[in-house]
């Protein structure tokens, strides 16, 4: 037995019950739910208070409204909605006019049954269509575009209040900072919150590429321009054109890529590889990289006159341990991201905090989404989350930052004082996290006052 679909609601304005009558029949007969009317005060309330797909009127009614009226109406009522008109051969006219006004398309009197049929299906799918394009641009940028940079760090709030000032210009944007940091989501608020936002956003990631294939992913090629290149091939600039192309790990690229990129900066323009046409470009350069340029400069690696190029503004996007305030909040959107995704109701509690604020996370926010991706896929329903990673001390991290404090420092005492400052930290964080961030107990430890130990906190931002 065929099992016949709900399709979509239709609605039948027409002052002649007759035309009324045998479209609703013939359209309830297709198993569309149909609404019929013969004035244009009821139209208007069914389409306020029903969902209709498709409005199919006559443009001559005998009413204060005209067909005309209605279809201005309805189209700022639901703008989305298709409405078909209905008129006899002396008002083709008007029909035509009625689709300067938003009409999808105008039947002519008397009315043939399968034309109306396959007008109805094409809006229908295009409808479809329609929806089908929201919904993969919607997923789009909420699975793969995430573009909400998620902080309660001063310093990184900071950032993103800079990059709103810049971000409709065409100003290129230098990111850096550790792999894992949220580069990448961060260019993409860049772009997704921009005059931009409707052209492109390009990503390419510039270590995953040999020297001519990057040039050729990033400048496309002509037929023939090299062995398998069987067909011209668009590269990033143009794909990314009115949009922003992002370029990720630049640090590591050749320095004849570097020239090649340091013209087309400067001239906006470029040929495709084995390509004599010059192609005009307007990009937005974001450029990312956890290496330090300067480093590099000096020796030899990188041109000096490229980084001063892509470097009109810089950012340094701080590691995930020096951001501690943010592991709360980050924890809670993804465990709510995965709860969805696993269909589950996973919860956590104070403790589980503690914990994953002990770790320094060497991979940064990255490795935070892959540690509660992981606790709640193996967490039973409505369990309390529990975190399956080692929190023991990562020595390279640590040394790390305290070189970098240290080196900051020019005289001896400013040296000695950041090197106090560090241990104390340190030993206020271990005592916290062992007295799971019990104040009255980690004085108590540490045989100083709750006010004192308070002030600690704030100024370590423990």
């Amino acid at each position: 037995m065929k099992v016949k679909i709900n399709k979509k609601n239709i609605l039948i304005i027409d002052d002649e019950e007759g035309i009324r009558k045998g479209l609703q029949v013939m359209l309830t007969n297709e198993n569309y739910k149909v609404f019929t009317t013969g004035n244009a005060l009821d139209a208007s309330d069914i389409v306020t208070n029903e969902t209709i797909d498709i409005a199919i009127m006559d443009i001559n009614l005998k009413d204060k409204k005209s067909g005309i009226d209605l279809l201005k109406e309805f189209k700022k009522i639901v703008p989305q909605m298709s409405i078909l008109m209905i008129t006899g051969y002396g008002c083709i006219e008007t029909a035509i006019e009625s689709m300067k006004w938003g009409a999808s398309d105008y039947l002519l009197k008397p009315i043939d049954r399968n034309k109306l049929l396959d007008v109805i299906k094409k809006n229908c799918e295009l409808k479809e269509l329609r929806n089908d394009n929201q919904f993969l641009k919607t997923e789009l940028l909420e699975n793969v575009y995430t573009y909400n940079f998620i902080t309660r760090n001063p310093e990184t709030t900071h950032i993103l209040q800079t990059i709103d000032k810049v971000k409709n210009s065409s100003t290129t944007i230098l990111l850096t900072g550790e792999s894992g940091t949220g580069k990448e989501v961060m260019a993409r608020y860049a772009h997704f919150t921009s005059n931009r936002k409707n052209g492109n956003f390009v990503g390419i990631n510039s270590a995953a590429l040999s020297e001519s294939l990057l040039l050729s992913e990033l400048f496309g090629h002509e037929k023939g321009a090299f062995t398998g290149a069987v067909s011209d091939k668009i590269g990033k600039f143009e794909l990314a054109n009115n949009g922003t192309l992002f370029l990720d790990e630049i640090g590591d690229m050749s320095l004849d890529v570097q020239a090649k990129l340091l013209r087309v900066l400067e001239a906006n323009s470029f040929e495709r590889v084995g390509g004599t046409k010059k192609i005009n470009v307007n990009v937005r350069l974001i450029t990312a990289t956890n290496k330090d340029l300067v480093s590099l400069i000096n020796e030899g690696k990188f041109r000096k006159d490229l980084y001063y190029r892509i470097n009109v503004m810089s950012f340094n996007l701080l590691p995930l341990r020096k951001r501690v305030e943010d592991i709360e909040v980050l924890v809670e959107n993804f465990i709510k991201k995965f709860n969805l995704k696993y269909n589950k109701n996973i919860i956590i509690n104070e403790n589980s905090f503690a914990q994953l604020k002990a770790h320094l996370w060497p991979g940064n926010i990255r490795e935070l989404r892959n540690v509660v991706d992981n606790a709640v896929l193996l967490t039973e329903d409505s369990q309390t989350i529990k975190f399956n990673f080692q929190t023991e001390s990562l020595n390279k991290c640590e040394d790390d930052d305290l070189i970098s404090s240290v080196q900051s420092e020019e005289t001896l005492k400013g040296k000695m004082d950041s090197i106090i400052e560090y241990y104390e930290k340190k030993i206020i964080k271990e005592a916290l996290i062992a007295n799971q961030f019990s104040k009255t107990k980690t004085a108590d430890q540490l045989n100083i006052n709750r006010k004192t130990l308070s002030n600690k906190i704030e100024k370590y931002k423990l």
